[in-house]
């Protein structure tokens, strides 16, 4: 039988927080979490909107704990007090779904200077995990699930020299590098719980061709070049449902027999049952990791500090390099 929400098993007493939780895949993956008995942390950058989406979730689900915290992935201060005040209240967190993300976006910069997919998609969630590992180490086999996209395919490993693609710019060509910077990010995590020895686990999960207004976005915001209507389209007439393509990265957080190290999508690429998927692009894995961790600290200055003792602090402070 396909896995479905039917499968997840009871969560309660666990504490999940979900990135980009007031719309698409993030307010599916929230919904579901909720239904199963979590506490769910709505980390998400607009006030109003995240409201909106927690009172859509009450209204089928009266009982549902339901918790909001603002956060701005675009910007790194601010993203430090989201997990500051996230890590003050829940001093353990048992999943942690970093789905939040933007697409194909015109050239731009973050508050920190970043190339905007890069910085939001990557960088911000960077950040987020290191302020948050104390809390999930803490827990008994946390998982961190990251969401990547089939636009990894497409992607090219991250330039030292030039992370922010000064000079190549492409709507697409970022989106391939940040979204491959998210998958070489669940790998390179779970390779480094395996070698602290906590039992916390990192997976991977892509949803496919899933109808949600990010597609909207991209072409409302400029984006996506010519074929961002395409794509538009595609979705709106090829694509899952939301909730149906938010069923990998929900199988890849609660599924009982999901390892740290997998990867989940659909059966059929961009659509289909979520099933586990194969890693490919296996050669140079461990370097385009090493290059991740070497960049992403450069940039943030925030290193991916990971103990497993009860006084583990939050993701160390570095000088951020120029």
């Amino acid at each position: 039988m396909p896995w479905s929400t039917a499968d997840i098993p009871d969560l309660t007493d666990r504490t999940a927080v979900v990135t980009g939780a007031n719309g698409g895949l993030g307010l599916e993956t929230a919904r579901a979490l909720a239904a199963a008995g979590a506490h769910v942390v709505m980390a998400a950058r607009s006030p109003d909107k995240t409201a909106d989406a927690r009172e859509a979730i009450l209204s089928a689900q009266p009982d549902a704990s339901l918790e909001i915290v603002p956060l701005d992935l675009s910007s790194q201060r601010q993203t430090r007090e989201a997990a500051a005040r996230i890590t003050d209240t829940h001093p353990r967190i048992d999943i942690l779904i970093n789905n939040a993300g933007v697409m194909a976006t015109p050239e731009g910069r973050t508050e920190d200077g970043y190339e905007t997919q890069l910085g939001i998609d990557h960088l911000g969630h960077w950040t987020f995990t290191a302020d948050l590992m104390p809390a999930l180490t803490r827990a008994s086999a946390a998982r961190v699930v990251t969401v990547t996209s089939t636009a990894h395919h497409v992607g090219r490993r991250i330039d030292p020299a030039n992370p922010h693609l000064e000079g190549r710019y492409s709507p697409w060509r970022a989106y391939g590098q940040a979204k491959l910077a998210n998958l070489h990010f669940a790998y390179g995590l779970e390779r480094s719980f395996r070698a602290a020895g906590v039992s916390t686990q990192s997976l991977a999960a892509h949803p496919g061709l899933s109808h949600t207004d990010l597609q909207k976005r991209t072409v409302r915001e400029g984006g996506g070049g010519s074929s961002g209507p395409f794509f538009e389209r595609m979705a709106a007439e090829r694509g899952m449902p939301a909730a149906r393509g938010a069923l990998p990265q929900l199988r890849a957080a609660t599924d009982p027999r999901a390892r740290g190290g997998q990867f989940y999508g659909p059966r059929w690429m961009n659509v289909g049952n979520a099933v586990r998927l194969p890693l490919y692009r296996r050669v140079g894995l461990s370097r385009s990791i090493a290059v991740l961790w070497e960049v992403s600290e450069d940039l943030t200055g925030v290193e991916m500090s990971i103990d497993d003792s009860r006084d583990a602090r939050p993701g160390a402070t570095r000088i951020a390099q120029p």
